[in-house]
Formats: structure tokens, sequence, C-alpha cells
């Protein structure tokens, strides 16, 4: 907008300065030009008074002489009554202009070089026509006119110069309230919610900033509202938390016992993230700093260690591979166990009993894969799938477990896909992105590529026991 003012500005003053300054330069040099011939017409009517009283040529050129313009003065004087015609002074113009203007009795110019003559006749007392010839040089008619031709130029310019800050300056005023209400939407979008643009600039601009500043306004009263909800919404989980930590307590001792209040110990820790979380407003998923993450190997081997107790009791075959070695990837502990703990709990869900199913870990170079299938009946939309809140439509679903695991992997630079499983039901692959590094999207396209080539490799190698 700033620079297309000022060309506009440009354009505007360029065309005025041309259309007053070409005219007014031309008006100077036919001035200048009128004054030159002017001054030869005085010249000349000093000497006609002269010529009309005598033809001596002693006397005459005495009278050229008293002129002061002798060298550029010439006086013809035709031959009458027995006397020979008397020329005085440098002849300039052809013989035939002075016998035109002899002729026609009316003053007239002639082109010469270096300049020009004016030619004025006068009447002597014999009846003959004398010429009097004034010389006028090119320097003499264009005096004065280079100098105002540069003085017009540098008003020109001066003008236009001028149009050119004023339109930049405006433009600034203009574009500033603009590009700091973009960088505040930007820093909005980043989560930065104290970001506000400050209401200045044209009237437009400060209604658009006051329109902002109302709406960051309201999307931080929205975000607490929300937080708060969350928060008193978990806090209202601890009293039926409490009684299942009794009840699990009584149990006595023995396996199921012990995973029964290991699950109620992890599920008040959860509950104590949430609330302190949406507290302290930060996001449950966040991309890990330098140094931070966990093995996903040990974490797969823990969360499968719990859910082989329920796959034991309700005749599932599984399996894991690839946890055999530490796999680092850069995300909390806590973020990857609930992502797994969703993903394996809609199998238990949405699946019937009996029905297999397989976490399998691939370690790449710049990436870690997860996969989580199984072998039911799949997912006849997998787009409505990963759509946070639709859920399968069946009693006990929120929706929310398959975007858990989405931000899970694109606070790494990574994302989910779900397609079908070697097993013949839905897999759900997890793409982590190794130290956080988002990848250009044609790198990453060919990554992907590659390492699905891997997977799919592994895919096919692999089988349930």
């Amino acid at each position: 907008m700033r620079w297309a003012l000022v060309r506009v500005c440009l354009a505007v003053t360029t065309m005025v300065v041309v259309a007053f300054a070409i005219p007014l330069g031309l008006v100077i040099r036919e001035m200048a030009r009128d004054r030159a011939f002017s001054n030869a017409e005085r010249e000349a009517a000093a000497v006609a008074p002269a010529l009309s009283i005598t033809t001596d040529r002693d006397q005459l050129e005495r009278v050229v002489a008293s002129a002061g313009s002798d060298s550029g003065m010439a006086v013809h004087i035709p031959a009458s009554h027995g006397q020979r015609a008397v020329d005085l002074g440098r002849r300039r113009a052809a013989g035939e202009d002075i016998a035109t203007v002899r002729k026609l009795g009316r003053a007239s110019t002639a082109e010469v070089p270096g300049g020009s003559t004016l030619l004025q006749p006068v009447a002597l007392s014999s009846g003959a026509i004398a010429v009097v010839e004034v010389y006028v040089p090119e320097s003499e008619v264009s005096n004065g006119v280079a100098t105002a031709w540069a003085v017009l130029a540098g008003v020109g310019i001066a003008l236009v110069v001028g149009s050119v800050a004023v339109a930049d300056r405006l433009g600034v005023r203009m574009v500033r309230p603009a590009r700091k209400l973009v960088e505040g939407a930007h820093e909005l979008g980043e989560g930065k919610l104290g970001s506000r643009v400050p209401e200045e600039g044209p009237t437009e601009l400060r209604l658009a900033a006051v329109a902002f500043n109302s709406m960051a306004d309201q999307v931080v009263q929205l975000l607490a509202n929300e937080r708060e909800l969350a928060a008193d919404l978990s806090h209202r989980l601890r009293t039926p938390l409490t009684v299942l930590r009794l009840n699990a307590a009584s149990l006595g001792d023995g396996p199921a016992a012990e995973q029964t209040r290991a699950a109620v110990a992890q599920l008040e820790r959860e509950v104590d993230t949430i609330i302190r979380t949406a507290r302290e407003a930060k996001p449950q998923t966040a991309a890990a700093g330098p140094g931070a993450g966990c093995d996903a190997a040990e974490v797969v081997r823990e969360r499968m260690g719990f859910w082989s107790a329920l796959a034991e009791d309700e005749g599932r075959k599984w399996r894991v591979a690839g946890t055999e070695r530490p796999v680092r990837i850069p995300v909390a502990r806590a973020d990857l166990a609930a992502a797994l703990d969703a993903l394996l709990g809609n199998v238990f869900r949405h699946t019937p009993e009996g029905t297999a199913f397989a976490v399998d870990v691939h370690n790449g170079e710049d990436a870690v894969i997860v996969l989580v299938s199984d072998a039911g009946s799949g997912i006849r939309d997998p787009e409505a799938a990963m759509a946070r809140g639709r859920g399968s439509g069946s009693a006990g679903s929120t929706g929310l477990g398959l975007d858990i695991v989405r931000r899970l992997a694109e606070s790494t630079g990574g994302d989910v896909r779900i397609g079908s499983s070697v097993l013949g039901g839905t897999e759900v692959r997890i793409w982590i992105q190794l130290e956080g590094r988002e990848p250009e999207r044609r790198g990453h396209r060919v990554r992907r590529r590659r390492t699905g080539k891997l997977v799919s490799t592994f895919n096919r190698s692999r089988s349930l026991p």
C-alpha cells in the first residue's frame, strides 16, 4: 500500500509538472525572442530620423556610431537622381530579402549565420526606400532562457520529491497500523494471548484495531472459562476415584489387584495433571525441549503389560515388535502413554472379544513410526474418525482419543494416518519426527515414502503367534 501510494503521487505530480513546465518554457523562449527583436526595432528607429533628413555618408556613419550598434547595424540606400547607392556597415542579409522589404514597405526578419536580422524600411526625402538592417545574434535571442528553464526544472524536481516524501509519510501512517494489526493476528494465532494492537491510524484501521482487541479479549475470556470448566469437571472425578482407590485397597493380593491399584493410581495422576495444566493455561501436549523425551520402546512394553491382562481375559492374541532396543523420541512419557492407551482402548472398545491386535515400533533415521493394528472390521470413514469430537457414535465414545494422538504427532512435526492393517482391520500409524524438526513438504513426502517401504516390508515379515 505504501509504495502504491508513492507511485500514484509520483505519476500525478510528474504529469502536472510536465503539463505546466513545457508550455511555460516555450513561453519564456518566445518572450526572450520578442525582447531581442524589440531592442533591434528601437535601434532601427533611432536611425530613421537621420535618414529622412540626409543621405550623406559621413553624417550617417556618425548617427550609426552614436546609436552604439555600428558593428551590428547596416544601412542600405538605393541609387536615385544620379546618386550612387550607399551601403553602411556589414551586410548579412541577402540582396533578395532587402529588395523584398523595400518593395513591400514593411519590416521583416531573415535568418543569417549566427542569428537573425531585422530589416526595417525607411522612406527618404527623395521618395526612395532605404533599409536599416539590425543584426540579432542567437545568444541575445536565447539570453536568460537556459537559466529560466533550469529554475523550472528545479521547481519541478522539488515538487516531485516533495510529493513523494509526503506520500511516503502518509503511506507510513497508513501501513504501520496495518502491519501492527497483521503482527498482532500472527501472535494471537501462535498462542500469545496478551497480544494487542494500538488503536491508531486512519479511521478504518482504528476500527479494525478496536475489533481485533475486542476479539482477543473474548478469546482470552472463552479460554479462561474453558480451562476453569475443564478443571472443575476433572476435580469432580476425585470423589469416585477415591472410592475406587479404597475398593482397590480391599481387593487383597494378586496380579489383578495390583494392576487395578496401579490403574487407579495412574488415573489419579492423570486427573491431577489435567487440573494443573488447566489452571496453568499450558497445553497438555507440547514439543519437548532439547534433551527431553522418553524411550518409546519402554513405554510400549509398559502399556502392553497393562493391556495384556485384559487381552488374556477376552481371549485376544497380541504381539509387540520393535521394542528390543531403546527408541528415543521427543515426546513426554505421559503423553505417549496416553496416546497408546487411547488407541488400545479403541481396539478393546470397538472390536469384538477374541480380535487380535499388535503394536509395532519402527525406528528410522529421522522419524519413529508406531503402528497399532487390529484384525477387526476396520473404519469406514477415516477422515471423520480423525475429526475432533466426532466419535464413533457408540455409547461412551467422546471422539477425543484419535485427536490426542494427532496432537502428539503434530507437536513433533509428524502426523497420523489411518489405513488397513495386515491383520485385516484398522491400522493407525503415528509418525513422530525426531528432534522436533518439521520437514519440508517435498522432502517429507520422500522420507515418508522411503520409511513407508521399510514399514511395509516390516509388516509383511511379522505375524501373530
